[in-house]
């Protein structure tokens, strides 16, 4: 499978505080065009694997070839259950069944879907929902926007104050306080126990190839969306492949059946 399969490069925004080394940021005026989108989406990134479920297989961040790693494993499973409906679908997702430098206490599946590819176009918001419904999987946590981007946006003013302002609106405080919650999934530091979320993803409600040339991004980058990440967010380190512990799901007889399943076979 072609190796530009996988799922794009999603770039920072620039008020973002945990970037690495590899990552990129939006180049400056990004902001006036993500204003002039009808709807945004604000979504909580959580902190997992990213997942491909396709015809082909089950894929982490290469498409070269299928994973194979023991915390994949339900991911697999189910994949031998739906593969035959995927057809040109792909479902792109948080795998969370191995814990990584956030835990959560209110997991209702390994899986949380946030996005939808078919062929060459990433589906609306709409229709990830609808996807992830028909296959029984939640969506990663949707939080409301209740003030529209482009109702304060002003080329007069500094893009990257806007952008705190308008987080600072519909979050009901700023984005770092935030990331300094549990979310809306009940995150926390396995180490210290303290409360903790990773950041956020923001993108257009509708659908759009990966690179429309709103954005001067490369050809593998996303100018439909965007992320922002607290500050040292990675916490995990090399050995974490040795020492990788299984995450917990709520309520044993409410989440959906892709845990439940699994869990009755550990």
């Amino acid at each position: 499978m072609n190796e530009l399969r996988k799922y794009c490069r999603s770039l920072h925004a620039p008020i973002s505080l945990g970037s690495t080394s590899d990552d990129r940021f939006m180049p400056s005026g990004f902001l006036k065009s993500f204003a002039a989108m009808e709807k945004l989406i604000l979504t909580e990134k959580l902190d997992g694997q990213n997942n491909c479920f396709s015809k082909l297989g089950v894929f982490a961040r290469s498409h070269i070839s299928p994973t194979l790693h023991p915390w994949d494993k339900p991911m697999r499973e189910r994949w031998n259950l739906i593969k035959n409906d995927l057809q040109d679908i792909e479902i792109f997702g948080e795998n969370m069944y191995g814990i990584h430098s956030i835990a959560y206490r209110k997991l209702e599946s390994y899986f949380y879907v946030f996005a939808v590819r078919e062929k060459d176009t990433w589906l609306s918001w709409d229709e990830v929902k609808f996807y992830a419904e028909m296959y029984d999987f939640p969506t990663v946590p949707e939080l409301t926007i209740s003030t529209a981007l482009k109702d304060i946006y002003s080329e007069s003013k500094n893009e990257n104050e806007i952008l705190e302002e308008w987080l600072t609106r519909n979050l009901g405080m700023n984005w770092t306080e935030y990331v300094e919650t549990s979310g809306q999934l009940g995150g926390y530091s396995p180490e210290t126990g303290n409360d903790s979320s990773e950041g956020f993803v923001i993108r257009n409600a509708k659908g759009f190839k990966t690179n429309e040339g709103s954005i001067p991004v490369a050809k593998n980058e996303f100018n439909n969306l965007f992320k922002l990440v607290r500050k040292s967010h990675v916490n995990t380190d090399e050995h974490w492949t040795k020492t990788w512990m299984p995450a917990q799901l709520i309520d044993y007889s409410k989440y959906n059946w892709f845990g439940y399943e699994y869990l009755e076979k550990r």
